[in-house]
């Protein structure tokens, strides 16, 4: 079953919240929706630095000083919002079910997950 929002509420200079119809919340900021961009040139970009942290930055995503904010939003269909965004991003579908995929709750309980735990030994 895919999760759909009961409430959106976006903050042109802080982010979006969506409060979901079983009741929970997710708050994402402006910063973070732009870096976790669907669009093909932001997964491209993401993959690249993975691999390679060294990778040189395209001009468009180096920030100009200007602060990052939402400019527009708008639905598609049921299923997903389109965020316009001061750097001239616009082209990625954030669907309801990669929002929920990018829940920065769950992202940082996945980093914990995978990171490796350290024991001290005693003795």
């Amino acid at each position: 079953m895919i999760a759909r929002p009961r409430h959106l509420d976006i903050k042109r200079d802080r982010g979006l919240t969506i409060e979901w119809e079983d009741g929970s919340t997710t708050f994402y900021s402006v910063t973070y929706l732009r870096k976790w961009s669907p669009s093909a040139e932001a997964r491209t970009l993401r993959e690249q630095l993975a691999s390679n942290p060294l990778t040189v930055l395209p001009a468009s995503a180096v920030s100009d000083g200007k602060p990052l904010t939402i400019v527009d939003a708008e639905f598609v269909g049921n299923y997903a919002i389109k965020i316009h965004f001061s750097d001239g991003h616009d082209t990625g579908l954030y669907s309801w079910e990669y929002l929920v995929e990018i829940d920065p709750a769950r992202q940082a309980s996945r980093k914990s997950l995978e990171s490796p735990v350290v024991r001290e030994r005693h003795g």
